[in-house]
C-alpha cells in the first residue's frame, strides 16, 4: 500500500527532494507546500521547505519529520513559483535557492518576527497614582503624556527626550505597560518635486498608465532626472494602495536614495542590504510579507522580498555587474526582477545612463519599451571631455602637470574635484629594481597589491596578507619599489600637493563600516576639496559642487581578453564622467591615456555611449557573443589540475554529439590558480536558450553522479558575466 509523504527541499547541494513521513497529526495535503519543517538528515537536523506531496510503496522505511515550524505556508503564490523558476533556470537545487532567498533567522527555523509597532499606556494604578508623582520629574512628564491615551514609541521619541528610562521606572512600579499596536497603513503625503521636463513627463505618463506587466528601459543621460521618474511612478503606485520595490547596486547608494525617497514620499521607507544584521533583515522581510512595508529599497538580495500587494519594481543602474551573484546560486537580480514582475503582472522599470547591451538589444527587439531622457534636468549641461595624451610626459605618481594645474584651478574657484582610479591600494606590484622580482601571492597566479604606503602586501583575489619584505628574497637587494598607482598613492600625493584642501579617499578599504560612505561625503560637504575613489564613486551619487573629473590610468581596460571588457570600461567612463557639472557650474572630464587614438575612446568622445553600443552590438553579432548567443560556464577547482580537467572532460562527454551546442574546453581559467586551487572551465554556447537548457537539463543530474565530480569543487553559471 502506498503511503503519502512530504517531499522536502533541503539546503544541500543535491538535485533532488527528500521523502519524509509527516510529523504526527494531519496527513499530508497540498496546503502544506511552502511550510518549513524540521527533519533529520544523517546525524544532523535541517530546516527544509515542503516542495510537494508524494507517495512511496513502503512508508514504514521512511524517517519521520520532527516538527512543523510554520502553521501556514511561509512561501506561496508568486514568490514560491519564482523561486522554482530560478531553480530550473540556474539548474540549482531548490533547497539551496530557498536558503538563498530567506533571511538567516528564517533559514535557521526561527519564527517569522513580530513587525507590529509598540506603544505605552497608563495602567489603572497609573491613573490613580499619577498625581502623586514628584513634580518636575521625567516620570511625571511621561505619565502626563500618557494620561490622554496610548502613545506610539515613535511619537514618544519626538515628544520627550530620555523617556525610556522613565518608562522603565514606572513599569517596575506597575504604573505603565508596553503594548503591541495594530498595524495602520500610513497615509502617503508626498511632497511636490520639481516640474518634470517634457521627456521626463512622457516617461512618467507611460509607466503610470500601465495596469499590468510591462518592461520599461529608462535610458537617460547622467543627471537627466531618472530618480524623479522613479519617485513619480512610486507615488502613483502608493496612491493605488500597492507596494514598490526599488533595487540599487551598492550599499553606498542606499543612504542617499533613502533620504530622498523618505523626504518626498512622506511614509516609512524600509531598507534591505548586507549592512543590516540578520534580525533587521528578517523584520523587513516579514513586514513586506504582511503588506506593511509599502516601499522597500535594497541591494541584490532584496529581489527576494515578498510582495503580496505589488504595484511596481524598479532596478536602478540596471547595467551594474553587482546585480549578478558570483558564488553560490549564481542568479542575476535584474533578470529575476523581470520574471517576478511578469508573474505579479506589474510594470518593471530598468534605469541606466549606460544600459547593458542585453537590455538595449531587448529594447530594439520590442521586448522592452524604450524611454529616452536625452537632456540633463534643470540648468545642468553635459560635461566637456578632454583626452590628455601623456606619452613622453612626466608623471608624478600617475598625474601629469596639466592635471595638477587643472585641479588647482578648480579648487581655487571653490569647486570639488574627483580623481578616479579603479585600483585600490598603494600600488599594484612590489618590484625589485635590481633583479626584477615581484611579490607574488603564494596561493594565486597574481601579484600581491601594495598597501599602507609599501608596508603591507595583500592579495585582492584570496585575501591573503603579509608584511612587505625588507629586502628582495631573490637577490637580497634593498631596491624594492612599489610599481604603478593605486588610490592610496594618489591620496598621498594629493594631500602633499594640496595641503590646504581636504582629500578624501573612497574605496572598499575606507567604506567597510556601516554608513561610512555617507559620513565621508558629509565630511566634505560643499567645501572645495578632492575625492579620490574607485568605481564606488561612479554610481549614482549627486555631488553638485563637483566640476572636474580626472580619470587616471584607463589604458589597462583598453586591451583585455574578456569580450565584455570594452562594455564595462565604456559604462564606467560615462558613469564617472556624469558626476561632473550636475548643477549650475559647468563640468569637465579629463581622460589621461597613452592611447589617445584608441577606437573606443574616439567613439565615446565623439559619439557617446549609444554610438559605442551600436558598434559593439554589431561586433557581438558577428562573433556570436551575447546577446546573440547564450552561455553556460562550468568551473572546476582542485588541488591537482588533472582532477579538474578529468571532471570537465567527463562532462563534455555527457553532451550529445548532435546537440546544437558549441563546447569550448576544458581549458584553464583566465586566472588558472586562485586561493590554492587549480581552476579550469568548460564553456557551452548556443544561439538560443532552449537547446542550451535542454542540454543542461539532461547533463546536470548526471554530473552529480560522476566519480570525477567527487574530487573537485564545481559550479555551473548560466549567463555568466565574468569569465574569471
Amino acid at each position: 500500500m502506498n503511503a503519502p509523504t512530504l517531499q522536502v527541499a533541503l539546503p544541500v547541494p543535491l538535485p533532488q527532494w527528500f521523502d519524509y513521513a509527516p510529523p504526527p497529526g494531519e496527513p499530508p495535503h497540498a496546503g502544506m507546500i511552502g511550510r518549513r519543517v524540521r527533519v533529520p538528515f544523517g546525524a544532523r537536523e535541517l530546516v527544509g521547505v515542503v516542495a510537494g506531496i508524494g507517495t512511496v510503496a513502503d512508508g514504514g522505511t521512511l524517517r519521520a519529520a520532527l516538527d512543523w515550524i510554520d502553521a501556514t505556508p511561509l512561501l506561496g503564490g508568486e514568490l514560491w513559483s519564482s523561486l522554482q523558476w530560478l531553480a530550473r533556470y540556474t539548474h540549482a537545487p531548490l533547497g539551496e535557492v530557498v536558503s538563498t532567498a530567506l533571511p538567516a533567522p528564517l533559514r535557521r527555523g526561527e519564527a517569522l518576527p513580530d513587525t507590529h509597532r509598540w506603544g505605552w499606556q497608563l495602567t489603572a494604578d497609573g491613573h490613580d497614582q499619577r498625581t502623586r508623582l514628584r513634580a518636575g520629574t521625567r516620570p511625571l512628564r511621561l505619565a502626563t503624556l500618557l494620561a490622554e491615551g496610548v502613545l506610539d514609541e515613535d511619537v514618544l521619541d519626538t515628544q520627550m527626550d530620555a523617556w525610556r528610562s522613565a518608562a522603565r521606572a514606572l513599569a517596575k512600579r506597575g504604573l505603565v505597560e508596553r503594548i503591541a499596536l495594530a498595524h495602520q497603513a500610513p497615509v502617503a503625503r508626498a511632497s511636490a518635486g520639481p516640474p518634470p521636463h517634457p521627456e521626463q513627463a512622457a516617461a512618467i505618463a507611460a509607466i503610470t498608465a500601465a495596469r499590468g506587466f510591462g518592461a520599461y528601459l529608462l535610458d537617460g543621460v547622467t543627471g537627466s532626472g531618472k530618480t524623479e521618474v522613479y519617485l513619480q511612478a512610486i507615488v502613483d503606485c502608493l496612491a493605488r494602495g500597492r507596494q514598490a520595490l526599488v533595487l540599487v547596486p551598492e550599499i553606498g547608494l542606499t543612504p542617499q536614495t533613502l533620504s530622498r525617497f523618505r523626504s518626498r514620499l512622506g511614509i516609512p521607507v524600509h531598507v534591505l542590504h548586507s549592512g543590516l544584521n540578520d534580525n533587521e533583515r528578517a523584520r523587513v522581510w516579514a513586514a513586506a510579507a504582511r503588506g506593511e512595508a509599502q516601499v522597500v529599497v535594497g541591494t541584490r538580495s532584496a529581489v527576494f522580498t515578498p510582495l503580496p500587494n505589488a504595484g511596481l519594481i524598479v532596478v536602478d543602474e540596471e547595467h551594474d555587474g553587482s546585480y549578478k551573484q558570483q558564488d553560490g546560486i549564481r542568479y542575476h537580480a535584474r533578470d529575476l526582477a523581470l520574471v517576478r514582475a511578469k508573474a505579479l503582472d506589474v510594470p518593471v522599470v530598468l534605469g541606466s545612463a549606460t544600459p547593458s547591451l542585453e537590455s538595449l538589444h531587448n529594447a530594439r527587439a520590442g521586448r522592452y519599451s524604450h524611454l529616452r531622457l536625452k537632456v540633463r534636468a534643470g540648468d545642468a549641461r553635459p560635461p566637456r571631455v578632454r583626452v590628455l595624451d601623456v606619452r613622453k610626459r612626466p608623471l608624478r605618481d600617475g598625474l601629469s602637470p596639466e592635471v595638477l594645474e587643472g585641479i588647482a584651478t578648480h579648487l581655487a574657484a571653490g569647486h570639488q574635484v574627483l580623481v578616479f582610479k579603479n585600483r585600490r591600494g598603494y600600488a599594484p606590484v612590489l618590484l625589485c629594481h635590481d633583479c626584477g622580482w615581484t611579490a607574488p601571492c603564494q596561493r594565486c597566479d597574481a601579484p600581491m597589491t601594495v598597501h599602507a604606503g609599501g608596508r603591507r602586501l595583500q592579495c585582492h583575489h584570496c585575501g591573503a596578507r603579509q608584511a612587505a619584505p625588507l629586502a628582495c628574497p631573490d637577490c637580497a637587494s634593498l631596491a624594492l619599489q612599489p610599481q604603478g598607482i593605486g588610490t592610496e598613492r594618489l591620496e598621498e600625493h594629493l594631500v602633499q600637493a594640496f595641503a590646504d584642501y581636504p582629500v578624501i579617499r573612497i574605496d572598499r578599504g575606507t567604506t567597510l563600516r556601516r554608513d561610512a560612505l555617507e559620513t565621508q561625503l558629509a565630511q566634505l560637504g560643499d567645501q572645495a576639496g578632492i575625492l579620490v575613489g574607485t568605481q564606488i564613486l561612479a554610481k549614482g551619487h549627486d555631488l553638485p559642487k563637483l566640476t572636474l573629473v580626472v580619470v587616471v590610468g584607463i589604458d589597462e581596460g583598453l586591451f583585455s581578453a574578456d569580450f565584455r571588457a570594452s562594455e564595462k570600461l565604456a559604462q564606467q567612463l560615462i558613469q564617472v564622467a556624469g558626476r561632473a557639472g550636475r548643477a549650475r557650474d559647468p563640468g569637465e572630464v579629463w581622460l589621461q591615456t597613452h592611447h589617445p587614438g584608441h577606437p573606443l575612446l574616439e567613439t565615446l568622445v565623439n559619439g557617446g555611449y549609444h554610438a559605442f553600443a551600436e558598434a559593439e552590438l554589431e561586433q557581438r553579432d558577428a562573433a556570436g557573443f551575447p546577446p546573440f548567443a547564450h552561455l553556460a560556464l562550468l568551473r572546476a577547482e582542485a588541488q591537482q589540475v588533472e582532477h579538474a580537467n578529468a571532471m570537465l572532460s567527463a562532462v563534455r562527454g555527457l553532451v550529445p554529439g548532435d546537440a546544437p551546442v558549441e563546447r569550448y574546453g576544458p581549458m584553464p581559467a583566465p586566472m588558472p590558480r586562485r586561493a590554492g586551487y587549480q581552476r579550469t572551465q568548460l564553456l557551452l554556447s548556443a544561439p538560443s536558450r532552449r537547446p542550451l537548457h535542454a542540454v543542461l537539463d539532461l547533463i546536470t543530474p548526471q554530473i552529480h553522479g560522476l566519480p570525477q565530480a567527487r574530487k573537485v569543487r564545481w559550479s555551473l553559471d548560466v549567463d555568466p558575466t565574468d569569465l574569471y
